[in-house]
């Protein structure tokens, strides 16, 4: 008798398919705000008693349709288990040289395709809000990092972990983490982003670490943003040096390899 085959959720298009799902019930109710304010000079869009239901709503939508189709069970899809702590540092290694190399990718498309001057406005007003700097943080590094970690390396990379070899499991959920963003100006350093945040889930099997590593990587952007000249910005990391080519090449090698080697040794305990 032939055996019937096994379908997981989700494979790659049906990733696609419920990210652009997501996008389209987030714009039915952006699109129209934003077109009214543009109209009248309102500025509804930004009103928290309007953005923050239709954010958590449409949220909530795609993870529990993602969670249903999935099978599983929710600590299996969503592992928010504690992991080995001496994988921070080894983390904190890996972002300081992963943002040399982000901001040199960014540095070369810039010069090919220079990004308008309203995409420069709409990238600063994510660093920005009118209720406070904690709110600012609060939604770049408290909310995005664990909504999109919920999504990407929870119901979309628990379902490639069980169709995919390994590789193509992170490969396929950072290529549509950097597409989720619809940035071409930053596509690259963001994939490379996601690169890591998938490995970082595969070798500690917690969801958890991946939020916490994605915060991390926020954080430094933000404070990068707020203050040029932080200890996270040294000289050798200004663009287009070799030294920083040197340095951050070693830093990442250094990074991945005792994370790998933590998690295991962790494992085996």
């Amino acid at each position: 008798m032939a055996q019937k085959s096994i379908s997981y959720y989700p494979t790659f298009w049906q990733a696609v398919n419920l990210i652009v799902l997501y996008t389209f019930l987030q714009s039915v109710i952006d699109f129209p705000l934003a077109l009214y304010d543009y109209q009248h000079g309102t500025d509804w869009l930004q009103e928290p008693w309007l953005k923050l239901p239709v954010f958590f709503g449409t949220t909530a939508i795609i993870l529990l349709l993602g969670a249903k189709y999935s099978g599983l069970p929710y600590r299996e899809i969503f592992p928010l288990r504690f992991f080995y702590w001496l994988v921070i540092p080894a983390i904190f290694l890996s972002l300081i040289a992963l943002q040399f190399f982000m901001n040199e990718i960014t540095l070369h498309v810039e010069k090919v395709l220079p990004p308008p001057g309203w995409f420069m406005e709409l990238f600063n007003r994510l660093f920005e809000s009118d209720y406070g700097i904690w709110v600012g943080v609060l939604r770049v590094v408290v909310l995005a990092p664990i909504v999109e970690e919920l999504i990407f390396r929870g119901v979309i990379f628990s379902g490639f972990q069980r169709i995919y070899p390994a590789f193509w499991a992170i490969f396929f959920s950072a290529l549509l983490f950097a597409l989720f963003h619809l940035n071409p100006w930053q596509l690259g350093p963001t994939f490379l982003l996601g690169l890591l945040l998938g490995f970082v889930r595969l070798r500690t099997g917690s969801l958890l670490a991946a939020i916490f590593t994605h915060a991390l990587h926020n954080g430094m952007i933000f404070l990068e943003v707020y203050n040029p000249k932080s200890m996270l910005n040294p000289g050798w990391m200004q663009p287009g040096k070799l030294l920083g080519y040197l340095i951050s090449s070693l830093l990442l090698v250094c990074g991945t390899v005792l994370i790998f080697y933590l998690t295991g040794r962790k494992k085996a305990i």
